[in-house]
């Protein structure tokens, strides 16, 4: 958001509610300017770093106390934009690593990998926070607020970050020069079996998780 539409509409710069609405809007334009294709040499680096930032967004809204809105009924903000074209065009650039398997739950034992797409996920995170942004824009801030937040836990926190670790993995893979096909043979067992990593992986969550939380484990 500008300087000029801060003062036009008499919102202090320092207020949380201005400072996430800010990095938000700086996600949507963002990636809609990558989306165009006018470099496309540059589209994982520039998409790595702006999901990076919007994840600060969503960290301090998920840090931040729950937010309840205003009305009890959310009011309608309209048709949502149709996003087919920017969906399609994150495609076309993307397409060589589009795809990629991603865990949805990684604290369901046995959770197996599900195919995704980053221009699908790219696309559904803009889809929820356009959402909100009507909202914003409209002079209903709390709503807004609400919004951002409930959908960072349901739906757009988890769809960016799954999508945050893909375009990493990415650049990795490139600036260690390493083949993406070299991983399909990777064996992480390390010579144990299923029900030794399962029991290890639920210690450490008992232990490392559960006592910071003030949960002792079940012994």
């Amino acid at each position: 958001m500008s300087d000029a539409t801060l003062h036009a509409t008499n919102r202090n710069p320092d207020d949380f509610s201005v400072q996430i609405a800010d990095q938000i809007e700086s996600f949507l334009v963002a990636v809609t300017e990558v989306a165009k294709g006018d470099e496309p040499d540059s589209t994982v680096p520039f998409l790595l770093l702006e999901v990076s930032q919007l994840m600060l967004a969503g960290g301090r809204l998920g840090a931040h106390e729950d937010i309840v809105p205003e009305e009890r009924y959310e009011p309608d903000g309209g048709p949502e934009a149709d996003v087919d074209e920017l969906r399609e065009n994150l495609a076309r650039l993307l397409e060589p690593v589009d795809v990629y398997s991603e865990v949805f739950d990684p604290y369901e034992p046995r959770t197996a990998p599900v195919p995704a797409r980053i221009s699908d996920d790219l696309t559904d995170v803009i889809t929820d926070l356009r959402h909100g942004m009507v909202h914003y824009r409209a002079g209903r801030t709390t709503e807004a607020l609400w919004w951002w937040q409930f959908s960072y836990f349901s739906n757009w926190g988890p769809t960016a970050s799954a999508t945050l670790r893909a375009l990493q993995s990415v650049v990795a893979h490139v600036r260690l020069n390493q083949p993406l096909a070299a991983l399909d043979g990777l064996d992480t067992d390390q010579g144990m079996g299923d029900d030794t990593l399962e029991f290890e992986a639920g210690k450490v969550m008992a232990e490392e998780i559960g006592t910071p939380l003030g949960m002792r484990p079940v012994i």
